[in-house]
């Protein structure tokens, strides 16, 4: 019934808003049937991001009335005052130009530092400081993001008493589509998705696409995303439910599967994983500009020296990605390479990233990586004439041609799950269908 429900809303839509005239990219937003599946939306009367401000209640004067008790008087009026939390900030110079002594900012912790969360402020957030009327101060709001703020009130014993106020948004299913004229990035920007969208569609298909090497013009895509708002209005977009990628002739499918432990990931519609044990490429939207090549002469050298690696150019401070799961063997400089990490995959498989400009916090031998996990940026270490990456793929010590060494699949989905999964994936499939038939229905008519 969803699926038939929603051929009708998508029609409906789409036939009057949708273009009469040839376009590369389109996207519609529908009402998501929620049902048990998510929290109501937390009824706070105001946005996150604002301060809270109580406003005194007017006493009205009546005739025959009796005198004001203690209990009728009204709450002081609050005085707020806002500060964004820049790079290099700390607590106690942020106290500081509210007007506050390390005193006042020592009893807000209170003892042992009950009133932790306040220690743990970061770049972009905001930080509000209420005083009373006696310009005491009686209240601070600590906003992390739209959806979560904490605050710190002061209690009749003149110690302050914190709490996490958490919101949930309200959820809608969007369906965008688009063609590529140029890149990946310019046809997600012209279909109305966000950097992060782009990233993660490619992140999706990055097992089987080489997004720097595979790319034609006229390759599409298409994906059903969810789109996230609080009071009303759109706050950003969600995770990619389902999608398509239609590369040189190739169709690509994906679908997202949580399953009964809670783990999310993308599948085949059949069952298998879109992840494999390593990804094709560990820069994003980079250029080849040297391929494996054994009889390669050396453009720093100019004499022939096999090159056994693909470089990527990309500009330094491009961040670079671990292939897969591992183990960090080596982390610094390594004579030509510059400033190089070696990746150990298992007993067979190694990786090696050279001409880093540095290395992500926390990479340093020994330490093990997840596949994705940034572990170093672009530079022009060593013996390099530019910005790039060297990147590496040995198999026994061997090497092989990360373009085109085969790469093995992640475990499919468990046939005890089966059931389940299909469940689950019906209606997300059938709808990302109907869509995609119902926009070209539009832009035929």
């Amino acid at each position: 019934m969803f699926a038939a429900g929603m051929i009708g809303i998508a029609l409906t839509i789409i036939l009057i808003l949708g273009p009469s005239g040839k376009v590369n990219a389109n996207r519609t937003s529908i009402p998501l049937d929620l049902k048990s599946n998510t929290v109501p939306t937390v009824e706070t009367g105001q946005s996150a991001i604002e301060a809270i401000e109580p406003v005194a209640a007017e006493q009205t004067a009546l005739i025959g009335t009796k005198p004001a008790t203690a209990q009728e008087t009204p709450e002081p009026k609050m005085s707020w005052q806002s500060f964004t939390v820049k790079e290099g900030d700390t607590l106690s110079n942020l106290f500081a130009q509210a007007g506050y002594n390390n005193t006042i900012m020592y009893s807000v912790l209170g003892k042992g530092n009950k009133n932790k969360e306040l220690t743990r402020i970061f770049p972009g957030e905001d930080i509000a400081f209420a005083n009373d009327d006696q310009q005491k101060l009686n209240n601070i709001k600590l906003t992390r993001s739209p959806l979560e703020f904490v605050t710190f009130n002061r209690q009749d014993d003149n110690t302050f008493a914190s709490e996490t106020h958490r919101r949930t948004p309200e959820v809608s299913v969007a369906y965008t589509e688009g063609e590529i004229q140029s890149s990946l990035f310019l046809a997600g920007q012209k279909a109305g998705m966000s950097q992060n969208q782009i990233m993660a569609l490619s992140n999706i298909f990055g097992w089987d696409v080489d997004f720097a090497l595979d790319i034609r013009q006229g390759d599409r895509f298409s994906l059903v995303y969810e789109e996230l708002h609080l009071d009303g209005v759109k706050y950003k977009n969600g995770k990619i439910l389902a999608a398509t990628f239609e590369n040189q002739g190739r169709k690509l499918k994906a679908v997202l599967y949580k399953d009964s432990k809670g783990d999310e990931n993308y599948f085949t519609p059949d069952g298998k994983s879109m992840r494999k044990a390593f990804i094709r490429t560990p820069v994003d939207f980079a250029r080849i500009s040297s391929h494996f090549n054994l009889k390669r002469k050396h453009p720093v050298l100019h004499k022939v020296r096999a090159h056994r690696g693909t470089d990527y150019a990309a500009p330094t401070g491009t961040p670079v990605k671990a292939a897969g799961d591992g183990k960090v063997l080596s982390a610094g400089t390594k004579g030509g390479y510059g400033k190089t990490i070696v990746l150990q995959h298992g007993q067979k498989i190694s990786t090696l990233y050279a001409h880093l400009h540095k290395y992500a916090r926390g990479v340093r031998s020994g330490a093990r990586v997840k596949q994705g996990q940034v572990i170093g940026y672009v530079g022009s270490t060593g013996m390099s004439t530019g910005p790039h990456l060297h990147y590496e793929f040995r198999v026994n010590g061997i090497h092989r041609n990360p373009v085109k060494v085969k790469l093995p699949h992640a475990q499919p989905i468990a046939g005890a799950e089966l059931a389940l999964f299909e469940q689950q994936t019906r209606d997300t499939l059938a709808q990302l269908e109907t869509l995609q038939n119902s926009y070209q229905i539009a832009l035929n008519d």
